[in-house]
C-alpha cells in the first residue's frame, strides 16, 4: 500500500516537473506513426537560390526517395512554406504545422531570427527541429533546446578556416559590415575572436539591414578606416550585392582584402570567376570534394536540384539521418527519436565522421575553399579548390566549453 502510494506521488512529481518545465508530461511530439516532415525556408527572399529555396524541398524529397518513400509501414510526407524571413510567420506556420497537421520535424529554416523562434517553439511542443541554413551559434549555447539540432555549420565553424588563413597571410587589422541581426552579430563576434586570438585587432564595425541593396555609405567606411581586410559577416544576396559594389569601389585593387564569412558557391557562380578569384572561405561541404560527393550532386541536379551547396547536402543528410533514428526507434515519437539519432554516428558523403553532441551540434569536418582563376574552371560548377581540411574537434568548440543550460542540468 505504502508502495503504491510512493509509486503515485513519484507519477504527479514527474508530470508537475514536466508542466513546471513547459515540457508535455505525455508522450512527446505528434506520435502517430505517421512520419511527416515540414521544410521551412526562404522560399522568395535574400536566401532562397544557396540556401534554402526550392532546393531545399528537391533535397529533402529526393533523401525520403532514397530512403524508399515510406517508414513504420506508413507514406512519408513533406510539406513546405516560405517563411518571408520573419520570425512571427515562421512561428504562426509551425504552430499550424504542429498543432493542425501532425508535422514531426521541422527543417531548414534559415535565418538566424526564425531558426531560434521556431526551435523554441517546436520545442515547447516536443517537436524536433534540425536547423541546415541559419548559422547562429545560440542554437546550441544560450538558445538551446532539448529537440533542437543545428544540423550543418556556425557561426564558431566558419572564422576557424577562413580568418585563420587570412591572419596568417598577414591580414591583422579587420574592418567588419555586419548584417544586423542575430546571425550577423554571431559571426561577427566569432570571428572577431579568433582575429584577436591570432595577434590581429577590430579597428570598426558597421551594420547594415537585412536585404540591403546599396552598400556604398558602408564599403566607404571600411575603405577609410585603414584596416587589412573588411570582412562580410552577412550571407546570401547581401554578399554579392557588397562583393560586387566592392569591386566597382576598387577595394581589392586598392590593397585592401575582401573576406566572405559566409559565402556559397553559388555566390561565386553568380559574381564570377574574374571577380572572385583567390577568395577565401570556409564550407560545410563541396560538391567535388570526392567520389561520393560528386556522384550524389549529379542525382540531385538531376532531381530538380537548383545549386549544389552545403546547406542542400546538409538538408539530405539531415532527412537521411531523422528518418534512420525513426526506424531505429520504431516510433515517431520525439523522445525515442532524438534519444536515437543522437546515439548514431553521422558519416556519410555529407557529414565525414560526425556526431551529434548532447547540445545538439552536429560535429563534422570543414573545408577552406579558394576560388579559382576563370581559366582553370572546367564546368559550370567546378569554382574551388580544397585548401584544407578541418577536422571537426578543431572546427568546432569541445562539448565542455557549450553555453548549453542543459548539459549544467
Amino acid at each position: 500500500m505504502a508502495m503504491g502510494k510512493l509509486r503515485g506521488a513519484l507519477s504527479a512529481l514527474t508530470v508537475a516537473g514536466a508542466m513546471a518545465a513547459g515540457m508535455p508530461a505525455h508522450a512527446a511530439g505528434n506520435d502517430d506513426g505517421k512520419v511527416r516532415i515540414g521544410v521551412l525556408g526562404d522560399m522568395s527572399g535574400v536566401y532562397s537560390t544557396g540556401f534554402s529555396g526550392r532546393g531545399s524541398v528537391a533535397a529533402v524529397k529526393m533523401a525520403v526517395e532514397d530512403f524508399g518513400g515510406e517508414v513504420l509501414g506508413e507514406e512519408i510526407e513533406v510539406v513546405s512554406a516560405d517563411h518571408q524571413n520573419k520570425a512571427d510567420i515562421a512561428s504562426s506556420t509551425a504552430r499550424e504545422w504542429i498543432d493542425q497537421e501532425g508535422v514531426d520535424v521541422i527543417l531548414d529554416t534559415t535565418n538566424s531570427a526564425v531558426a531560434l523562434a521556431v526551435q523554441q517553439l517546436a520545442s515547447n511542443k516536443g517537436i524536433i527541429t534540425m536547423d541546415t541554413g541559419s548559422a547562429t551559434s545560440q542554437l546550441t549555447n544560450e538558445a538551446c533546446t532539448k529537440y533542437g539540432i543545428d544540423y550543418g555549420y556556425n557561426t564558431q565553424a566558419l572564422p576557424v578556416g577562413t580568418a585563420t588563413a587570412i591572419v596568417k597571410n598577414g591580414g591583422k587589422k579587420w574592418f567588419f559590415i555586419t548584417a544586423d541581426y542575430a546571425f550577423g552579430h554571431s559571426l561577427e563576434k566569432n570571428t572577431a575572436a579568433v582575429v584577436k586570438e591570432l595577434g590581429g585587432s577590430v579597428v570598426g564595425q558597421v551594420r547594415a539591414p537585412l536585404g540591403t541593396n546599396d552598400f556604398s555609405s558602408y564599403l566607404l567606411q571600411a575603405k577609410s578606416s585603414g584596416a587589412d581586410v573588411i570582412a562580410l559577416a552577412n550571407a546570401g544576396q547581401d554578399t554579392t550585392n557588397a562583393v560586387r559594389q566592392a569591386n566597382e569601389f576598387g577595394i581589392v585593387s586598392g590593397g585592401q582584402a575582401l573576406a566572405g564569412m559566409l559565402v556559397l558557391i553559388s555566390d561565386v557562380q553568380s559574381l564570377g570567376l574574374d571577380t572572385t578569384a583567390g577568395l577565401q572561405f570556409t564550407v560545410g561541404w563541396y560538391w567535388d570534394n570526392d567520389d561520393e560527393s560528386r556522384e550524389w550532386t549529379k542525382r540531385y541536379l538531376a532531381n530538380g536540384g537548383t545549386t549544389p551547396t552545403f546547406p542542400h547536402a546538409a538538408l539530405y543528410s539531415a532527412t537521411t539521418a531523422y528518418l534512420n533514428a525513426v526506424k531505429a526507434a520504431g516510433t515517431d515519437e520525439s523522445d525515442a527519436v532524438r534519444e536515437a539519432i543522437g546515439n548514431k554516428p553521422i558519416d556519410d558523403f555529407f557529414a565525414k565522421g560526425g556526431t551529434i553532441r548532447d547540445d545538439g551540434l552536429l560535429q563534422h569536418d570543414m573545408y577552406l575553399l579558394k576560388v579559382k582563376k576563370a581559366d582553370e574552371s572546367e564546368s559550370h560548377w567546378d569554382v574551388a579548390t580544397v585548401e584544407r581540411t578541418i577536422p571537426g574537434d578543431q572546427a568546432y568548440p569541445p562539448l565542455s566549453e557549450s553555453g548549453c543550460a542543459m548539459l549544467k542540468n
